[in-house]
């Protein structure tokens, strides 16, 4: 049995993420498995047809593809999401209709469900059969019990192709209504208050509905707003995966293009930050992509404490869920304050109005107020993941990240707390005894509510 496996680790053989097929290459050598290094190589894959071909003929030839990647901001790797855009820019989709898939990922578990929700919806709008999602820690494949799990996914894989079982499809087709924006006047434009706005977007044309929604936002705001294309900011590549800035936050590119510069002048000193794109297959584009990725030389560190931020978007968010957790996972992940998505998917062109000049008028307001709404389960459980995994594992690869969490009480491990240790441990003791564990939960509803109920009546 062929196999085509997509690498999307931009080490290459170097990758974490291969020695996991490598493993199952060993363990299945009945089967051939032949590995492209997509994420790596995508300068030459675009830009030799040749090369790109070569991976098309052999995914028309193969039994099978197995999507093999590393986490990058909550998806795949830029240079991954840009060979994705090219299967529909090239016409070459065809090719892996009808083939089986599954997906392969490494990573510290840090929204990976993301990543694979975006294979799989990826895999049914190219028609494939999709059979699963393996998703391991960088290093489970040291743990015994671990290996046994991903030979039963590779086993049940190539068992699966060859039985030629029937699949689900989890993700409908995206339906995109055709209609065009027109923009109405914005009337009095609103005073900024001496609050920095930046937009930032990925088009050069005005006269599409993202062009439009973009000049109607920017035109309800008086004050110092400024648009920036992120193709005309100096990327020379995508992240290398390198680690190189977990010493002290240096990026391998600095000095050879003007990211770092322009994230430290531009994103970093806005007080408002408004991100305008359109979608592009389950995502948006790979540009975009590359602006989120590149943004990690930060490394785990929030970037955008306080910041209000909002989406300017062109295409069917509503839906895509997936896509919109990972933009409200990322904004509280930030320690941002997201305050709206606006997209082009209104019926009319005075309701996108009403839309933008409400986003305006909350951006400014909040950023004024200096509002930030609490966060939820995405922006908690992530910091405690990057709490524990900075404290443990990763310490030596990202000192700086430690040294940001130490001075930011970010380690705030539970163990911490002295006066509730204590106050447990009596607790725990004096529940074995039948008759205080009778009056403790009788006392409960009351108990829980009585510090709460002191601030209230202080109101």
């Amino acid at each position: 049995m062929k196999i085509v496996v997509l690498n999307g680790s931009p080490k290459g053989n170097m990758s974490v993420t291969l020695q996991y097929v490598l493993f199952i290459r060993k363990k299945f050598s009945q089967h051939e498995l032949k590995i492209f290094n997509i994420a790596q190589e995508i300068r030459k894959i675009e830009g030799e047809e040749k090369a790109f071909q070569e991976i098309i003929e052999a995914v028309k030839s193969g039994d099978g593809v197995l999507w093999a990647f590393p986490l990058y901001f909550l998806l795949v790797h830029s240079n991954y999401k840009r060979f994705i855009e090219l299967l529909w820019e090239r016409g070459a989709g065809a090719a892996f209709n009808n083939k089986y898939a599954a997906s392969l990922s490494t990573s510290i578990h840090f929204f990976d469900h993301t990543a694979h929700n975006y294979i799989n919806a990826i895999c049914d709008d190219l028609d494939m059969r999709f059979l699963g999602a393996f998703s391991a820690g960088m290093y489970d494949l040291l743990k015994e019990k671990e290996r046994v799990k991903l030979v039963l996914f590779a086993r049940h894989f190539f068992e699966a192709i060859e039985n030629k079982i029937p699949t689900s499809k989890n993700f409908v087709p995206l339906v995109t209504k055709k209609f065009d924006y027109a923009p109405g006047n914005a009337g009095k434009k609103l005073d900024g208050g001496g609050k920095r706005v930046l937009i930032l977007t990925d088009s050069h044309n005005g006269h599409t509905n993202l062009g439009r929604m973009v000049e109607r936002f920017k035109g309800s705001l008086s004050g110092d707003v400024e648009v920036i294309n992120l193709n005309d900011v100096d990327i020379k590549g995508g992240c290398l995966g390198c680690i190189q800035c977990g010493y002290d936050n240096t990026c391998a590119y600095e000095g050879k293009d003007g990211y770092v510069e322009f994230f430290n002048t531009k994103v970093k000193r806005a007080d408002v930050l408004v991100f305008a794109g359109a979608i592009k297959d389950r995502y948006l584009s790979s540009r975009w992509k590359l602006f989120f990725d590149r943004s990690f030389f930060y490394g785990h560190a929030p970037k955008y404490t306080g910041k209000q931020l909002g989406f300017i978007i062109c295409g069917p968010l509503s839906q895509i869920p997936n896509l919109r957790q990972i933009f409200e996972a990322y904004a509280e992940g930030e320690q941002a304050n997201l305050v709206d998505f606006v997209t082009d998917e209104y019926e009319t062109s005075a309701e996108i109005d009403a839309l933008l000049q409400s986003l305006a008028e909350r951006l400014i307001r909040f950023a004024n107020e200096g509002y930030t709404k609490p966060s939820t389960f995405l922006g908690v459980a992530g910091a405690k993941l990057f709490r524990d995994e900075i404290w443990g594992r990763l310490r030596p690869s990202f000192i700086a990240d430690y040294r940001f969490y130490q001075e930011y009480g970010m380690l705030d491990f539970p163990q911490k707390d002295y006066k509730t240790r204590i106050q447990v441990a009596i607790f725990m003791l004096l529940e074995r005894l039948p008759a205080f564990r009778k009056e403790y939960v009788r006392r409960t509803k009351a108990e829980m509510i009585k510090p709460l109920q002191k601030v209230v009546d202080k109101a």
